[in-house]
């Protein structure tokens, strides 16, 4: 890849966080109603610290999985089902943010610091295993498909899960309510997980029928997400 187009992609990359966590500010605070939200501060300076630091790394050390990571969302997606289920997974991920600010400009919720700072401690347990994932699998991209060439991978966090990305997810899922102080956003929590088991379930169904070896991976790791769990 020559070097122009290298710097390119790394600066499309960082753009790309800059926006989406400029956009996570103002939705997080025009929900509260106030910059008076020390927990909302602490969790955008947290998540969006996470984002730079992961998009640095992989610009650095595999352009090639942030190219494939950069055409997210519905309209990204190849398949119909996998539209659908990403409209919906947009949505419900999107109230879990809002209905969590809602809560701090109501004040449905007391939620003491010890569990925002359980919250903000789930999130980076998600980042950090979004990292490994990653780093583990250069083929991740954000949306279902195969790319030529690409295998499966069976070993590390996958011979645990079968998905460990969403594994990750999940745990930052759990965090971000309690991060922003709200237990009502907890609620928010069954659309969310209903929408990525969907998701999941359909890319198993895609992988067993257009990537070589995926039926016997599948066979041979027997959890999907939670191990012992399901």
């Amino acid at each position: 890849m020559m070097v122009s187009s290298v710097q390119s992609l790394g600066r499309q990359a960082t753009v790309a966080t800059a926006k989406f966590c400029l956009v996570m500010l103002v939705m997080i605070f025009l929900a509260a109603g106030s910059l008076a939200y020390w927990q909302g501060w602490v969790f955008l300076v947290h998540f969006c610290g996470w984002c730079a630091v992961l998009t640095a790394y992989f610009v650095k050390r595999d352009l090639e999985l942030v190219r494939k990571r950069m055409s997210v969302g519905p309209a990204a997606e190849r398949e119909p089902s996998q539209k659908r289920i990403q409209s919906f997974n947009s949505i419900a991920i999107l109230a879990l943010f809002v209905v969590s600010a809602l809560d701090h400009r109501f004040g449905w919720s007391v939620v003491p610091a010890s569990i925002v700072l359980l919250g903000n401690a789930l999130i980076a347990v998600g980042f950090i295993g979004c990292f490994f994932v990653l780093r583990q699998n250069s083929f991740a991209a954000a949306t279902v498909g195969v790319t030529a060439g690409q295998r499966v991978i069976s070993t590390g966090l996958y011979g645990v899960v079968r998905h460990p990305m969403y594994a990750a997810a999940l745990a930052m899922f759990f965090g971000v309510p309690l991060a922003l102080a709200s237990y009502w956003g907890l609620l928010v929590l069954a659309p969310v997980i209903g929408g990525l088991v969907a998701r999941l379930l359909d890319e198993e169904r895609y992988l067993v029928g257009n990537l070589v070896g995926y039926a016997e991976y599948r066979s041979q790791v027997q959890w999907r997400l939670v191990p012992g769990i399901w």
